[in-house]
């Protein structure tokens, strides 16, 4: 039984907003069609439902910059992966948070989404990003690396609650510890952000001197980079829960390592395969020979046949680059050119000149044969 091919919208069709849309009109453009396919407005209704889901799929990745980078270049395919926990190469979907906790400062302000619910308080941390420079041999067979980052970590004296020792915040009198004021409007129970706590439903009045009431501090950490054997370059590699800590008891951010790789002063690479050229004097062309070249794993033989042709590739099974969490290598393809002699000496003129007398080519019968191709052309 053949299997249906279901192609996802594009995000900016679903949000009705142009690739150059800013986080506003992304906001606005959300803002409306949440109102528009909420459950809530269309009870018993599935399709809305499923429109709803998708548009919030699609704003959850394009107000995230990292997200939406990553959809701009490869599109739905930067968020697909196995199940189970996912691939660290992946950075898409809602990251395994509830989509009430993502869009809460939207949903706050139009529908009531569950009276005192503490959620809208959480904050996850903010995601990183590392720059890691790699040697082309290093990207080829992969490298274990020490890197360190500074990020804002929960602090130890006050437990991310930000006040001081022996303290705890109080609870906000203007919204009685639920982080938000909520208003009647129509149907709606329309809630937002408390101004006094800010939405974290409680108050620091005697702060924590060493965050001084900001729950997190900044300082270095160290960890191990695992690069895979055949990463290229601006390749993305994710470790979760390594970015800037969460406020609130809300989860820790990403860190993102981005490779850049250098070139090499022989090899080429395309995808899993590498190219080369090799100089071959005119005798070694017409008579053929046996050359080793130097590939990354070690010197290969080639055989060149007699009479080979300047331009002729040969191609070395599984040299190349390995495929990427694959079994296999890509192939070295070695292209020999026949390299013409600048200088020559007395003797060697001589025998050149002898050569070329006994292999005169006939002038008239290939300019012939180019007028009969030309003419089959413009037929």
């Amino acid at each position: 039984m053949a299997t249906a091919n279901v192609t996802k919208i594009d995000y900016y069709e679903l949000l009705s907003v142009t690739k150059t849309a800013s986080d506003q009109e992304l906001k606005t453009a959300y803002r409306k069609l949440a109102m528009q396919f909420h459950p809530d407005r269309n009870p018993d209704n599935p399709a809305a439902e499923a429109k709803f889901k998708e548009c919030s799929e699609a704003y959850s990745v394009l107000s995230d910059p990292e997200k939406r980078a990553a959809y701009d270049r490869f599109g739905h395919a930067a968020f697909q992966g196995g199940g189970g926990g996912g691939s660290p190469f992946q950075g898409g979907g809602f990251g395994g948070q509830d989509v009430g906790d993502i869009f809460g400062d939207i949903f706050g302000e139009m529908f009531n989404m569950g009276g005192n619910r503490k959620g809208s308080r959480v904050q996850r941390g903010r995601d990183l990003r590392y720059d890691l420079s790699l040697e082309f041999t290093e990207a080829v067979f992969g490298v274990e690396r020490e890197i360190t980052v500074r990020r804002a970590e929960t602090c130890t004296d006050c437990g991310g609650t930000g006040a001081a020792k022996g303290r705890q915040p109080t609870t906000c009198p203007q919204c009685k510890g639920a982080g938000q004021m909520r208003f009647q409007q129509g149907f709606f129970s329309v809630a937002r952000t408390c101004p006094q706590c800010g939405g974290t439903g409680t108050l620091v009045t005697d702060p924590c001197k060493t965050c001084n009431g900001q729950t997190a501090v900044e300082r270095e950490h160290t960890l191990q980079v695992k690069v895979p054997a055949g990463v290229e370059q601006d390749t993305r590699i994710r470790y979760t829960g390594e970015g800037e800590a969460g406020r609130y008891g809300g989860p820790s951010g990403d860190l993102y390592v981005v490779l850049s790789v250098k070139k090499h002063k022989f090899f080429e690479r395309d995808g899993d395969d590498l190219h080369c050229m090799m100089p071959i004097s005119f005798p070694q062309a017409a008579l053929g020979t046996e050359l080793e070249i130097e590939t990354l794993e070690g010197r290969e033989s080639i055989k060149i046949p007699e009479g080979v042709q300047s331009g002729r590739e040969f191609r070395l099974r599984g040299k190349g680059v390995p495929h990427l969490n694959e079994r296999g290598k890509g192939d070295l393809i070695v292209e020999v050119r026949v390299a013409t002699p600048t200088k020559l000496t007395g003797k060697q003129k001589d025998l050149m000149r002898q050569l070329s007398e006994t292999m005169v080519v006939s002038n008239e019968q290939h300019s012939r044969g180019l007028l009969d191709k030309m003419k089959e052309m413009f037929s």
